[in-house]
């Protein structure tokens, strides 16, 4: 098992890539903390996770976190229970596509208060712990329009290329203490979001991709399996793309 008895927080772990993500941590090892927007949706998370498996190493907790008092708490009770926290995944997200004219102040807060601040509070209050042990991950979840832009939802692509650049630096300043930073860019992945977009627009985005199809969320899971391991042991501050795409 790549992960056997680790500590993990996966932030937005109860659905989408973050699910599947605690899934598969959960699978090679891990004990697990999934975080969530509200304790119902902790609950359920974990719930689906023991019908697999009753004995599933794995909780829920629920931090807002845009507030790094809250997100500080929560850590720091893992901390007392667990005695550490060996990998953090920063994957807790929001999306929108607001047409730049039509654009507010609070639409443009709202993505970077969680997509930018979150990752922040997050990582900070993790590393605290890492430090101190000598050792740590931080895995953030970039995208593709971090390096592409999007077309509209100005916000969203903005915050993913602010993640790029805090991941590279994070990485730079907590090497030296034995701590590991990187981010998975995923591109386009069958998520709740896509299953609701029409196949007459996923076709053309499909055909644009040498391997013909989407991203599972799965795909993504098993890059932070990858990074979140010994065998990533010298592996820090990268961007690693998980779209199907060729690159030069």
């Amino acid at each position: 098992m790549l992960l056997k008895d680790k500590v993990a927080i996966v932030t937005g772990g109860s659905r989408g890539i973050g699910y599947a993500t605690v899934e598969a941590f959960l699978k090679e090892g891990a004990r697990v903390i999934l975080c969530a927007s509200r304790q119902e949706t902790a609950d359920k998370a974990v719930s689906k996770l023991k019908e697999t498996d009753a004995d599933a190493a794995v909780e829920g907790i629920y931090p807002n976190l845009s507030d790094y008092a809250s997100v500080k708490d929560a850590f720091d009770n893992v901390v007392k229970k667990y005695g550490r926290i060996d990998i953090l995944v920063n994957n807790a997200g929001v999306s929108e596509s607001t047409p730049f004219t039509d654009y507010t102040e609070e639409t443009f807060d709202k993505v970077m208060d969680l997509n930018i601040k979150g990752v922040f509070n997050c990582s900070k209050a993790a590393s605290e712990h890492m430090v101190a042990a000598g050792s740590g991950v931080i895995l953030n979840t970039s995208s593709m329009v971090g390096t592409y832009g999007q077309p509209a939802g100005i916000a969203y692509p903005t915050s993913k290329f602010a993640v790029n650049g805090f991941t590279l630096s994070l990485a730079r300043e907590l090497g030296p203490k034995g701590i590991r930073v990187n981010a998975v860019a995923p591109g386009i992945t069958y998520t709740d979001m896509m299953r609701s977009v029409p196949k007459e627009v996923i076709d053309p985005m499909i055909a644009q991709i040498p391997l013909r199809r989407m991203g599972q969320p799965e795909d993504i899971a098993n890059a932070f399996v990858f990074l979140a391991s010994d065998m990533a042991s010298y592996i820090s501050g990268d961007i690693l793309h998980v779209d199907g795409l060729a690159r030069a």
